[in-house]
């Protein structure tokens, strides 16, 4: 099983990845990014997808026209875990170019 964050390591989540907010129901975090189009959009959510494969992390998201809102919580820890905090770094990297 997978270690859930504890508060320190969560609030420490949150400060490095300021454009992510807590969704304290389902212990997540989620960002909503807003792009030129959809083909921008679906562009990112293909490299999402591709770093998701190799962490075999997987977030749940939506998207509609150029907006992608993504939901990062580990399941197996039934909250957010050093999994999310990876794969949010990588999906900022990803949006910084």
């Amino acid at each position: 099983m997978v270690a859930k964050l504890q508060d320190e390591e969560r609030a420490g989540l949150l400060a490095a990845h300021p454009d992510w907010r807590h969704e304290p129901v389902r212990d997540a975090i989620v960002r909503e990014c807003i792009f030129a189009d959809f083909s921008a959009a679906f562009a990112f959510m293909t490299r999402v997808a591709m770093l998701a494969e190799v962490q075999d992390h997987h977030p749940e998201w939506s998207n509609v026209y150029n907006r992608v809102t993504i939901l990062l919580t580990t399941h197996d820890a039934d909250g957010l875990s050093a999994r999310d905090a990876k794969m949010a770094a990588a999906i900022d990297a990803l949006l910084r170019g």
